[in-house]
């Protein structure tokens, strides 16, 4: 592990930063797999937008018969590691234990070739999980491999999800292209306190009709309907 900190770190940090698309990350995260002994990687990611439907980004190298069957017996409802993934940041060992209340996916899962595996979650300050998974058909992961393999299994999961985040942000409809000008920011603010817009009109020393005018403005660049809606969002990408 020392060896991986001081020669191979900086190295990392380079790829990662490197990766502009998803195949070019999903690629990476495939050498770090084979790296740390295991043959398929998966990646996903649980963004808090829209409120009522969360969008989930999910790649892997799996093979295509099981990324078919995932989908189409809809294993994500159930799959128990990115339930608790969603809740918890420790690190999960694929277990007949874990998959107790969804044995169909473990058995299954098993037919296709993928017996073992490890699972780090991670979740960021604007609400966003993502779940870095490794697996294998090979021999089982004892104590000693995971102490061995648990800094940089965690690692790898930070870095894979400040690239994949930086992926979406930068999108046209990312986080990245919304620029709200500071007026826009600070109406939405005081919204964001309560205030109405005669109150935050009084606040910053304008007129009402100005404060509605750059809450509208910056409604249009959220794409939001209303300004509940708005304050709400801007606050989860962290824009307020």
């Amino acid at each position: 592990m020392q060896q991986f900190e001081v020669e191979g770190h900086q190295e990392w940090l380079r790829d990662f930063a490197d990766a502009k698309t998803e195949a070019a990350l999903l690629e990476l995260l495939a050498k770090a797999a084979r790296e740390l002994g295991f043959d398929y990687c998966a990646l996903g990611m649980r963004l808090p937008l829209p409120f009522s439907n969360p969008r989930t980004i999910m790649f892997n190298n799996y093979p295509q018969a099981w990324q078919q069957r995932y989908q189409s017996e809809q294993y994500l409802r159930i799959d128990p590691t990115v339930a608790q993934g969603l809740s918890s940041t420790r690190p999960m060992l694929w277990s007949e234990t874990l998959f107790a209340s969804s044995r169909p996916l473990w058995e299954d899962a098993r037919a296709h070739g993928l017996q073992v595996g490890w699972a780090q979650p991670t979740h960021d300050l604007k609400g966003v999980a993502s779940l870095l998974t490794f697996a294998r058909s090979g021999e089982p992961i004892v104590r000693s491999e995971f102490q061995a393999k648990a800094h940089r299994m965690h690692w790898l999961a930070q870095a894979a999800h400040a690239a994949l985040a930086d992926i979406q942000a930068a999108r046209p409809e990312g986080a990245a292209a919304i620029k709200l000008t500071e007026r826009e920011i600070e109406v939405l603010r005081w919204a964001a306190d309560g205030k109405t817009a005669s109150e935050s009109a009084e606040i910053l020393a304008i007129s009402e009709r100005t404060v509605i005018f750059h809450i509208d403005n910056a409604l249009r660049k959220l794409g939001a309907a209303n300004k509940t809606a708005g304050v709400l969002k801007a606050a989860m990408l962290r824009l307020i």
